[in-house]
């Protein structure tokens, strides 16, 4: 008989990137009662994490059931504001689809939360377990491949860290070191769009409504938060970044109110302004010998729909999922299985989300009737509509149980 290796025996997840994504996965793993070191390069403060910052991010339906199954959702839920309608429209042009949360039976299709306000609550959430082991701040700077797993070097602050673990989990970003380290390219494409995000208030209640609309420069979206205030989402095209970021308060919200329009009133005291460079960035393969990737690692998608950290946890709760119900968490049977489940809500999340920006974002006049037409007919057509609602909220392919435990 083979002895056990040391490296399947103990079964250590070794999660590199404690982000959103990765210091969820971590939660659910420690719950399910699964060994893990979580590696971040920040300090474990919400201020200091890059991720937890001032995006107001909208949560579907389906990633709040996941924050509430893993803990997290009551320690942030009196932060967030329900969406109830959804209104999708072009500048200059007829159509428009309107989703209506009790159209669909729920009480809201999803929930706008500051990013910020979501970190904070991850990192009390990690604060209340003890099996889980935190180097933070730490980095990888090295991988030594072993049959059965990975012997990893952790510079931390009092030294250099070897930890053996079974298996190697990326989520650690868009430009993912363990990506790179793991060999494993990326297809990307530059959209040549800068997204500014900021907050603004309206003259009118938003009332639990948000807004995606279209037009030749890009898609912008209004998102509701407390106190009658909205999460402003303005894409620019990337030659105009620099003007529109040097841009005062006063012209900033005019540009703003020009694209939006006035189906809030007038829009003011607009809030600071944070840029973001816009790629899709997509992973050829979610996995090798005895790790995986999730997240932003695995894919960053085109922030139109705002399926990012959505699609994200999906992973997350997938493989913890898979995981929890094996013996060897780095398995290839286990993380081939990992990788057909992602299969079509991965593909058909980056699918949407790209032909979307092309298809309503496209200058030519003739596709004018075209779009029209087709918001028409999600608005019209009963199981169009039904299956704009269900993707939306987060229901697509073969999700993880964790976010159906209050499917509607």
């Amino acid at each position: 008989m083979n002895p056990i290796s040391p490296f399947a025996a103990n079964g250590n997840v070794l999660i590199v990137g404690g982000g959103l994504v990765g210091a969820s996965l971590a939660i659910a793993l420690d719950a399910a009662g699964c060994r893990v070191t979580l590696v971040e390069a920040a300090a474990p403060r919400a201020d200091a994490q890059p991720s937890y910052d001032e995006r107001n991010l909208a949560l579907a339906r389906a990633t709040v059931n996941g924050l509430t199954a893993i803990g997290v959702w009551p320690l942030v839920a009196a932060q967030a504001t329900p969406i109830r309608h959804i209104h999708v429209s072009r500048a200059g042009e007829f159509g428009s689809a309107r989703l209506d949360a009790a159209r669909h039976g729920v009480d809201a299709l999803g929930w706008t939360l500051p990013a910020r306000e979501l970190g904070t609550g991850l990192l009390r959430r990690l604060d209340t377990y003890k099996q889980l082991v935190r180097r933070a701040p730490a980095s990888l700077v090295g991988l030594e491949k072993h049959e059965d797993g990975w012997r990893p070097q952790i510079k931390t602050p009092d030294g250099i860290e070897h930890i053996d673990a079974a298996l190697l989990v990326g989520a650690d970003g868009t430009e993912s070191f363990v990506r790179a380290q793991l060999g494993i390219d990326v297809d990307i494409h530059d959209y040549a769009q800068t997204l500014f995000v900021c907050t603004v208030t309206p003259e009118r209640d938003p009332a639990n409504r948000a807004w995606e609309r279209f037009s030749d420069e890009g898609p912008i979206a209004m998102l509701p938060l407390a106190e009658r205030r909205c999460g402003l989402v303005l894409t620019v095209p990337l030659e105009s970044a620099d003007e529109v970021a040097a841009l005062g308060d006063a012209d900033f919200i005019a540009l703003a109110q020009q694209r939006f329009g006035w189906r809030l009133g007038r829009l003011t005291r607009p809030g600071k302004r944070h840029p973001y460079a816009i790629r899709r960035v997509a992973a050829r393969s979610l996995t090798a010998s005895r790790a995986v990737l999730v997240g932003n690692a695995a894919q960053t998608v085109h922030p139109i729909g705002a399926q990012g950290f959505n699609l994200g946890l999906r992973d997350a709760l997938t493989l913890a999922e898979l995981i929890a119900d094996a013996k060897d968490p780095g398995a290839s049977d286990l993380l081939t299985r990992y990788a057909e489940r992602r299969a079509p809500d991965r593909e058909g999340t980056m699918a949407m989300s790209h032909d979307l920006v092309r298809f309503a974002c496209m200058p030519q006049p003739w596709m004018a009737p075209f779009r029209s037409l087709a918001l028409l007919a999600y608005d019209r057509v009963p199981p169009l509509q039904q299956a704009l609602a269900r993707r939306g909220m987060g229901f697509r392919g073969e999700p993880p149980r964790a976010v159906l435990e209050r499917l509607p």
